[in-house]
């Protein structure tokens, strides 16, 4: 089938407009005028229609991947640690219900409260503070981030924070959010230190974070399970910072900062002679190399959010942790 191409132009025209073009080109130069590059212009990271449909999207795309147990059905829509948690999730389902997931409910998304950030650069990213039919009565967090215009939307962080919890953000007069830098020193922790400072903490305690489930009590948490009677379990944390795993970060309404960060996490079982590593469940079990006879390492990828005030303690608000694999020896 042939294609209409359009009319064309002739080559004198357009050898004119190429001249003129440069022309213009060099006027500007010689003027003092610098053109403006997108990468360098502050806009809004999406409109409010585009950053409606990218949640419409990811829920589309999430419930089907869901519903066959197939992570190639929603890995254009996910990144960092949303898909390290999420596509071994959907592996360990997969090889124990190779027919799809027979207790899927399609999860929805509503009440979407969408707070967008002015930003030069990539990426650019937006925060999707939603209501959910599954996790309670918890609000969901979720950053959306795209290296590009040509480029799909796709859920970085994904974190749930009680009702009341999520904080006013900092909006100008057209209600845009700010963006607040991973090296800025406006606030108790740069948000590029905090995945670092937290795994830190994790290890040895210690004031940079407020007491809480998510510090305090999973510290006690840990030191409680790590000596049982035939069995001793050692963690291992560490920050993830780089690429997809960047921290991103908005300006809070009294200053401060709401961040979103990631973390790794190693958790080795080991067995006393004679007794044995207590058998995982099957979700554990099909993420696992190896023959588990005296030791069971298991690593976890955890996404938090944090508030990260101007002074004072750093409060994680939220913290989704999910296996991405083990190793059975």
């Amino acid at each position: 089938m042939s294609q209409d191409r359009g009319p064309r132009r002739p080559r004198r025209l357009e050898k004119c407009a190429l001249i003129s073009a440069s022309a213009t080109a060099l006027s500007l130069a010689a003027s003092g005028c610098v053109v403006v590059h997108g990468e360098r212009e502050v806009l809004p990271s999406a409109t409010r229609a585009e950053a409606a449909k990218a949640l419409e999207q990811f829920t589309t795309a999430y419930n089907a991947a869901d519903k066959a147990y197939d992570a190639s059905l929603d890995a254009d829509h996910t990144t960092g640690a949303l898909a390290a948690i999420d596509s071994a999730r959907l592996r360990a389902g997969a090889v124990n219900h190779p027919d799809g997931n027979p207790a899927h409910e399609p999860l929805e998304l509503t009440d979407a409260k969408f707070t967008i950030p002015k930003k030069a650069g990539w990426p650019r990213w937006f925060v999707a503070d939603t209501k959910a039919n599954k996790g309670g009565t918890a609000r969901w967090l979720l950053v959306f981030t795209r290296d590009g215009l040509a480029e799909t939307w796709e859920a970085a962080y994904l974190t749930l924070v009680a009702p009341g919890k999520v904080p006013e953000f900092k909006t100008d007069r057209d209600g845009w959010a700010e963006a607040v830098p991973a090296n800025s020193t406006d606030v108790s922790v740069p948000p590029a230190d905090l995945s670092k400072d937290y795994t830190t903490y994790l290890r040895g305690g210690g004031t940079t974070f407020a007491d809480g489930v998510h510090t305090s009590s999973w510290r006690a948490l840990r030191e409680k399970r790590s000596t049982r009677p035939g069995l001793v379990t050692q963690y291992i944390d560490e920050p993830l910072t780089n690429g997809d795993y960047a921290p991103l970060a908005l300006r809070t309404k009294d200053g401060g900062a709401l961040v979103f960060f990631t973390t790794r996490h190693f958790e080795k079982q080991t067995a006393a002679r004679g007794a044995s590593v207590p058998t995982p469940n099957k979700a554990v079990l099909a993420l696992t190399d190896g023959e588990i006879k005296q030791s069971l390492t298991m690593e976890f990828v955890s996404n938090e959010v944090a508030l990260d005030p101007a002074e004072g303690q750093v409060s994680v608000l939220g913290r989704v942790q999910g296996l991405t694999s083990g190793k059975g020896e």
